[in-house]
């Protein structure tokens, strides 16, 4: 994995990612699904004495042949992480967050605002404690997944009423972004490097500054505008804000790419099944993340309209 990683997956880091617990296996075989026939290292001779090998001997020869052409265990087998665990377990998350963001379609817009809030605030403490908690729990991971979805529902409903479509927009817009990243990486074109590493936390560090600055003015009134300085300051005649939104969103596309590595490496490295929530939870994260950037974005160029 690459130095720094997503902050989801550090400290974990897949540990004890060779300590799954074996699943049984047919006499004859060992844990790698592979036949030993009572035999011992290369070089040794079978143990007679060895359990079952009297009744090895009592098997016919279509048993012995069934036995031997039987296939290794795959990763599936012997309870380590796969691409089909993670897709399934992001699939879970994906669908808490649609299921919290129907609710607030359905309820009057003061009950869809105060949901949003309890979702934020819920799903910022929920995320504190999936992060560092060492064994991933996906009743939690799944709460997380659908207060999120009340606070992206929320802020869904308030920006398409300001500006109609935004909300489609934004979702095909972190769609596309997904899969050309996802392409990318697969190419093997965008890997997370030691450099692309360090140029990260320094962009991710100016922009937490900025967006704490921002939040702070907004709350205080001294900036009277709802995106604070982002649409208050220009440059060129262009808002602040797109300048920034542009390089929030490639942090976040940035940020997948650390997903990817951390996943690639668990699958490698054989991880416990387990860490497949860890791994969707790191994708949902980081995907809320990129739809409330460009959403943002998109109100902000809709507003100069």
């Amino acid at each position: 994995m690459a130095l720094g990683g997503n902050p989801i997956f550090n400290g974990k880091n897949f540990r004890g990612a060779t300590q799954a617990p074996p699943v049984p296996q047919a006499y004859g075989q060992n844990q790698y699904g592979q036949n030993s026939y009572g035999q011992g290292g290369y070089g040794q001779t079978p143990v007679m004495d060895a359990p079952g090998w009297a009744a090895q001997q009592n098997m016919t020869q279509d048993q012995l042949q069934q036995m031997y052409n039987r296939p290794a265990a795959g990763p599936a087998e012997t309870g380590r992480m796969t691409y089909d665990d993670v897709i399934v377990r992001t699939a879970a998350c994906l669908g808490a967050v649609m299921a919290g963001a129907a609710v607030t379609l359905f309820v009057s817009m003061p009950l869809a605002s105060m949901l949003m809030i309890v979702g934020a605030l819920g799903g910022f403490v929920l995320a504190l404690v999936n992060t560092f908690k060492k064994q991933p729990s996906p009743a939690l991971i799944l709460a997380y997944a659908g207060l999120e979805g009340l606070f992206l529902g929320g802020l869904t409903r308030i920006l398409d009423g300001m500006f109609p479509g935004v909300g489609l927009q934004a979702v095909i817009g972190t769609l596309s972004v997904f899969a050309v990243t996802l392409l990318l990486f697969r190419s093997g074109k965008v890997r997370a490097t030691p450099k692309a590493m360090r140029f990260f936390m320094i962009a991710m560090i100016g922009y937490a500054v900025f967006a704490l600055v921002n939040m702070v003015m907004v709350w205080t009134g001294a900036v009277q505008s709802p995106f604070g300085l982002s649409t208050s300051i220009q440059i060129f005649g262009i808002p602040l804000g797109v300048f920034i939104g542009i390089l929030a969103i490639g942090l976040a596309a940035f940020s997948l790419i650390m997903d990817f590595t951390s996943i690639e490496a668990g699958v490698r490295a054989g991880a416990p099944e387990r860490f497949s929530w860890t791994a969707a939870f790191g994708l949902t994260v980081t995907l809320v993340w990129l739809y409330v950037e460009i959403i943002r974005l998109l109100s902000i160029l809709r507003g100069e309209e």
